[in-house]
């Protein structure tokens, strides 16, 4: 007798044995892009979303390079009225920093609270933030990797 096999897809497969993904890199370019749309691209990119083959248990490990921070937009008066806020450790060690200061002075960790707030909050997410890049120029030093250009909703 002839042996049949099962014609049912991904049967008899254990799961997180599949082949390894490729490192894909991406580049962003932020000037004139609406934070939240620009976050949720990357947010995206970075869970492998965007792939057919995504698994919510799978590190696609996508990298995403986001080239000038520093001319990103805000819409409605968030640069005055949005806070960003940590606490020290220290009793009564709460900080708060709006911002307007923190594109000021650091505006690349704006990109990287609006993505870091879109991924998941296990230790998947930490992977994923950790393959986020963001420079407040034009210039990066990723250019070996040739990171396709990608456009972000303006």
């Amino acid at each position: 007798m002839e042996k049949k096999e099962n014609s049912k897809p991904g049967e008899g497969k254990k799961p997180g044995k599949e082949l390894p993904l490729p490192d894909d890199w991406h580049l962003f370019d932020a000037d004139g892009a609406v934070l939240g749309r620009l976050s949720t691209r990357v947010a995206t990119i970075l869970m492998g979303k965007h792939r057919p083959d995504w698994a919510p248990y799978r590190d696609p490990e996508q990298h995403v390079v986001v080239v000038n921070a520093s001319r990103v937009h805000l819409t409605g008066k968030k640069l005055q009225n949005k806070f960003y806020h940590w606490h020290t450790g220290y009793p009564g060690g709460i900080k708060r920093v709006s911002a307007g200061t923190l594109m000021e002075k650091r505006p690349e960790l704006v990109i990287e609270y609006a993505v870091k707030g879109m991924l998941p909050k296990n230790r998947l997410g930490s992977r994923m933030i950790r393959r986020l890049k963001v420079y407040p120029g034009p210039d990066h030093p990723h250019s070996a990797q040739r990171p396709v250009p990608k456009t972000a909703a303006k």
